[in-house]
């Protein structure tokens, strides 16, 4: 890997705003991905010239191929991509859960992790470069009736499988599990869990290794 970029898709708060600081502050540039266009420039200019802003819609394949050309314009090229950008049911489960609900978790959780992938890897496998996935615990372990759950099951399948391939161009694949983190994905402030920025360390921690260590998963739970 040669390009010290990061792009980054939910990057506009929480574990994506925060993995920005903590990268930019770690000598990477970034290139913020995410819908609020005022809160990624409001974050690329609290960063400074190391950021851009790319407001766009992770749904949309052609909304990121051209944040991926900018990127590409801007910095001529990046090393690592992390495909954070997610989303929650406020109705779980299946007996009462709300089928519209589920088509936009799909749309943002599987299909905007596979788009994302498909509008980066050519630049990533040019740079030889690492793949960060925002995967959960709900993603290791059966819970009851849990539709998110199984979204991150599938992103943990994902990231495997992407280990796999990538290997064989020297590229690398990492995911994070986190348990609950203290975000505005949840209605309620969670104070006594996990901080985005424990996410980010972990984040900034993997994409550092050196090219010949492959840190694949990270599983992070709060103590309290």
């Amino acid at each position: 890997m040669t390009d010290k970029v990061l792009f980054i898709t939910g990057a506009s708060s929480g574990i994506g705003a925060q993995t920005a600081r903590q990268a930019a502050e770690a000598g990477w540039k970034v290139a913020l991905f995410a819908r609020s266009e005022d809160k990624l420039n409001d974050l690329a200019a609290e960063i400074g010239e190391n950021a851009i802003a790319l407001p766009g819609d992770v749904t949309e394949l052609g909304s990121l191929q051209d944040a991926v050309s900018k990127t590409v314009e801007t910095f001529g090229g990046f090393g690592a991509v992390f495909a954070n950008a997610g989303t929650g049911l406020d109705t779980p489960g299946i007996e009462k859960g709300d089928p519209e609900e589920w088509s936009k978790l799909v749309d943002i959780n599987i299909k905007g992790v596979l788009l994302t992938l498909k509008a980066s890897y050519a630049a990533l496998k040019k740079s030889k470069g690492h793949l960060v996935l925002t995967g959960s615990v709900a993603g290791r372990v059966h819970i009851s009736g849990s539709v998110y759950g199984a979204s991150k099951w599938f992103v943990h399948g994902l990231a495997g499988n992407m280990s796999t391939d990538m290997r064989e161009w020297g590229g690398r694949c990492t995911v994070i599990a986190p348990g609950m983190v203290d975000t505005p994905f949840f209605d309620e402030a969670k104070p006594d869990k996990l901080k985005p920025e424990d996410i980010a360390n972990a984040v900034v921690y993997a994409i550092d290794q050196p090219e010949r260590a492959n840190i694949q998963e990270m599983v992070i739970m709060p103590t309290g």
